[in-house]
């Protein structure tokens, strides 16, 4: 299958691109990777996306294409593949279109991971991340520390980010409204689009998504 994977921050969009990824058996392409992938390798698209990134300044989005378009041709993703992260806008979900079908093939579905406004901001503003240790992560409702502001795992402090702030927070969130949501329409147009609640244990939700997906292609045969 080939599929695009869109929500709010803090819907578990990275969570659930990985575990559905292995379940349908496709590679997960995550921009986040792609980047750090291209700029480690210092491929030419990866010199091109540091060089503005090191300005300061966000990398076109014929760059974020190219990158995805090599992703995509790779062996691996013949028989699908779950783009996380991209599209980001409508022009990159025009672009990917018109990427598609010159090689003669289309998305199967866009899924729309939906959860409220209140509980994304209560799922972000309640990370705590220890400074010993980037991989221990805590939250102050789900997964509370046995010791306020200390590590169960290593005894370092927990610490909340800058861009965990609930400020920072609702500003990710316009942004995701203004630039990101209506990609939605633009696939709902098409028929493409699969919404689900993100709400609930992880392992749910991946049931949930699969179900729907499986739904979805069931009707389009």
């Amino acid at each position: 299958m080939r599929i695009v994977l869109v929500g709010p921050p803090g819907a578990g969009k990275g969570t659930q691109a990985v575990r559905l990824a292995e379940k349908l058996a496709v590679p997960h392409i995550s921009t986040g990777d792609l980047f750090r992938a291209n700029i480690s390798q210092q491929t030419e698209l990866g010199k091109l996306a540091k060089s503005y990134m090191d300005a300061g300044n966000l990398v076109p989005d014929e760059v974020t294409i190219a990158m995805a378009k090599d992703r995509m041709e790779q062996p691996d993703a013949a028989n699908g593949f779950l783009l996380d992260g991209f599209p980001r806008n409508v022009s990159q979900a025009e672009a990917l279109d018109e990427l598609l079908r010159t090689e003669g093939i289309t998305l199967d579905a866009v899924l729309d991971l939906e959860v409220p406004e209140d509980e994304v901001v209560k799922r972000i503003a309640g990370r705590r991340i220890c400074r010993k240790d980037s991989s221990h992560v805590f939250h102050v409702t789900y997964n509370a520390p046995k010791q306020e502001g200390v590590c169960d795992v290593c005894g370092g402090e927990l610490y909340q980010r800058d861009d965990d702030r609930e400020e920072t927070v609702r500003t990710r969130l316009e942004v995701y409204h203004t630039q990101t949501e209506p990609i939605i329409d633009y696939y709902k147009a098409q028929g493409l689009v699969v919404t689900i609640s993100s709400l609930g244990p992880v392992a749910e939700i991946t049931e949930r998504a699969l179900e729907a997906l499986k739904r979805e292609k069931a009707e389009n045969k």
